[in-house]
């Protein structure tokens, strides 16, 4: 397995996270040795926690928020992991703070992981033109219409940049993401 030591990756979520895509790929990163930040959006939290749903719309756990993003940078970490669920993405797309801490870090070029809906955060964050992705399948049109190529696999790689349909995914999007924030 890849060595994440020394790495801390943000983790960006608001209320309505897949669960697994959260939880998984979260204990394989910091399994690797990685620190990892729950970073979330005012209107993502609630009490100091972001709820988890199961299949979108069954609660699941709750995750306390480390730091709202407007008070991060993307300086601070070394990768960004973007789990999906529906409400998840729809929430930090309409953040402005949350948007440009997700284009920051491609303007940085450093490696993003993003899973599910959560692709529909980097479209609207202006950063797919050009890009080859996959996604849940809902999504695919919009991210085709923001200029990205679209194809069905399970895991995406274009440049520092991994996608991957939904949770059935999630294993291999996982190690795709450590190996990924390995290489920086």
């Amino acid at each position: 397995m890849a060595e994440l030591t020394g790495k801390t990756i943000a983790i960006l979520a608001a209320k309505g996270v897949e669960q697994i895509e959260l939880d998984e790929p979260r204990k394989a990163v910091e399994a690797a040795g990685a620190t990892v930040h729950l970073i979330s959006v005012p209107d993502g939290v609630e009490d100091g926690t972001v709820q988890g749903v199961n299949g979108d719309i069954h609660p699941g756990d709750t995750y306390p928020v480390d730091h709202l993003v407007a008070d991060v940078s993307a300086a601070d970490y070394d990768g960004l992991l973007l789990p999906g669920g529906a409400v998840n993405p729809d929430t930090l797309r309409q953040d402005g703070d949350a948007l440009a801490f997700v284009t920051a870090f491609f303007s940085a070029d450093k490696p993003v992981a993003a899973i599910c809906h959560a692709p529909w955060t980097l479209l609207e964050a202006g950063v797919l033109e050009g890009r080859t992705v996959t996604s849940y399948p809902s999504i695919r049109g919009d991210l085709r219409r923001g200029g990205a190529t679209v194809v069905d696999e399970e895991v995406c790689r274009d440049g520092k940049l991994i996608t991957s349909r939904n949770p059935d995914d999630v294993p291999a999007f996982s190690a795709a993401a450590v190996e990924l924030f390995a290489a920086g």
